[in-house]
């Protein structure tokens, strides 16, 4: 009787201490993320390193376009998504009820590069620039590049080409005279004589690049999901800023690019940083009014909204004030 009792003890003790602990199911989940560069991988790491499943979550992981992903979103085909402001905030303006419950990213990793021949600014004039979309982060970065070089966007001639790689290719094909290119993609590019005219992350330019978004009613319904992901969002990238050789192995994984070992480690360099990804994850308001600021011209909404409409920030607040988040990096190298 003494053995039961005591068993009985330990389990009520470890149900407290661990709530997602053997007697509760994890929570199946759909996310989304959108794009297969460092910048995804704080999701990566929290479903190859477990840390979903330590927080009671039982993630399915699916790759698509933003606009498919945030459609879906709505649709409650995914639960959360990892998606760039531009078609987030797009969207809750014309009435949708998605809403950022994390930071991710706080501005772009991409770097604007140039065919060898076009070493200056002054050489671009008249030039054929790729871009992923029309609309979007990439018009968005390109045109703040060329603002930063001292040009416009009526200085060259956009066409829209796809993704990093269908961009590196046209760059190759010598369709094009420049782009936008991330992490790993820019390293090669480099490598292969292209010419970075401008880093758009260094340049200052705050973003809320690829945010964790939910819909409002999911967040309503389902608050202690949306806790627990919130939970794992910050532990991911506490193990992305502390342990090197780990978040390097999924990089590699995902991107598979296992074999090249200095382009993994300088990708992981470059998106690592604290002005990449901030420690406590709120999203970013200036990132936020950036964005609004770039849709205005199409979106008139854009122009009278405030950037706390588009988030909540609850869950990281309580983290915070817990002091949780903090006690992650306690005595933690940067």
């Amino acid at each position: 009787m003494n053995l039961i009792k005591a068993l009985i003890c330990a389990v009520i003790v470890a149900s407290i201490c661990n709530p997602t602990g053997a007697w509760s199911q994890a929570k199946k989940i759909k996310v989304g993320y959108s794009s297969d560069a460092p910048g995804s991988l704080v999701t990566w790491l929290a479903r190859e390193a477990g840390i979903f499943a330590k927080n009671g979550l039982d993630a399915d992981l699916v790759r698509t376009r933003t606009t498919i992903g945030v459609m879906a979103l709505l649709s409650g085909e995914l639960d959360f998504i990892q998606a760039s402001g531009p078609v987030v905030l797009e969207s809750t303006l014309r009435g949708s009820d998605l809403v950022y419950i994390a930071g991710g990213m706080s501005t772009l990793d991409f770097i604007f590069m140039s065919q060898p021949e076009i070493k200056t600014a002054e050489m671009l004039k008249g030039a054929v620039v790729g871009l992923a979309s029309i609309r979007g982060a990439s018009l968005v970065a390109t045109e703040f590049a060329l603002q930063k070089l001292g040009l416009n966007s009526k200085d060259v001639k956009f066409i829209v080409i796809g993704g990093t790689p269908e961009r590196l290719i046209s760059m190759r094909n010598k369709r094009l005279q420049a782009t936008l290119l991330s992490p790993p993609t820019s390293i090669v590019a480099e490598r292969e004589g292209f010419n970075v005219l401008a880093d758009v992350g260094a340049l200052g330019l705050p973003f809320l690049h690829n945010g964790i978004a939910a819909s409002r009613r999911f967040v309503r319904d389902n608050p202690e999901t949306a806790r627990r992901y919130v939970k794992a969002q910050v532990e991911a990238v506490h193990l992305m800023k502390t342990d090197r050789k780990t978040s390097v192995a999924v990089l590699g994984k995902y991107l598979r690019q296992t074999a090249n070992k200095e382009v993994l480690e300088r990708s992981y360099e470059l998106s690592s940083t604290d002005d990449k990804y901030s420690r406590k994850q709120y999203p970013s308001l200036p990132g936020i009014q950036t964005v609004l600021d770039a849709i205005a011209d199409e979106n008139p909404k854009a122009k009278s909204a405030r950037p706390e409409q588009f988030v909540d920030t609850r869950f990281i607040k309580e983290l915070d004030d817990s002091g949780y988040i903090d006690g992650l990096y306690k005595g933690k190298a940067k």
